[in-house]
């Protein structure tokens, strides 16, 4: 390899072993706090590779949850936030009187997951747990925290894992 491409190559952060050990742990932690009637809800599109493993880890481990999916766009094509939060598409099952477990990919400015609990109580929602694989530091307070965190993620753009470069 030359060196122009040694100083090109993306370093690696978390190893796919270290994913999926990050995956079951935070699968152990939620499965006691849902059932199988909760509405996992990954928000597309970035966190659609860990919601589909976080769920297949909640599987093994005996808890059958339902799926939605709810599709917010704040970055398009850029690798930073536009500050404002589109819907391009909302649940698609009802969620009245039900729990709803939101699954994102990366927390950062905390946007998405505060549009999408939002979205989730207007909905009815009688519960909202939110879960993200990673969390970015980020320099000014948030609406709120996730519940859950998989990762804390070093303040940098992060490529991999359904996260994409734009």
């Amino acid at each position: 390899m030359s060196p122009d491409a040694a100083a090109s190559a993306p370093e690696i952060l978390l190893s796919e072993a270290e994913i999926a050990r990050v995956v079951a742990e935070l699968a152990e932690q939620i499965a006691p706090v849902t059932t199988d009637e909760t509405v996992a809800t990954v928000l597309l599109t970035g966190g659609l590779w860990f919601a589909a493993d976080l769920t297949r880890a909640l599987s093994r481990i005996g808890r059958h949850v339902r799926f939605d999916a709810l599709w917010l766009a704040s970055y398009g094509d850029d690798k930073t936030s536009r500050g404002a939060i589109e819907v391009r598409a909302g649940f698609q099952r009802s969620l009245v009187g039900r729990q709803v477990l939101l699954l994102d990919d990366v927390f950062d400015t905390g946007l998405s997951l505060a549009e999408a609990g939002r979205i989730a109580r207007e909905g009815g929602a009688a519960e909202v747990i939110t879960c993200v694989f990673a969390r970015k530091p980020f320099p000014l307070p948030r609406a709120a925290e996730p519940d859950y965190v998989g990762w804390q993620a070093p303040n940098r753009f992060l490529v991999g894992y359904g996260l994409d470069n734009a």
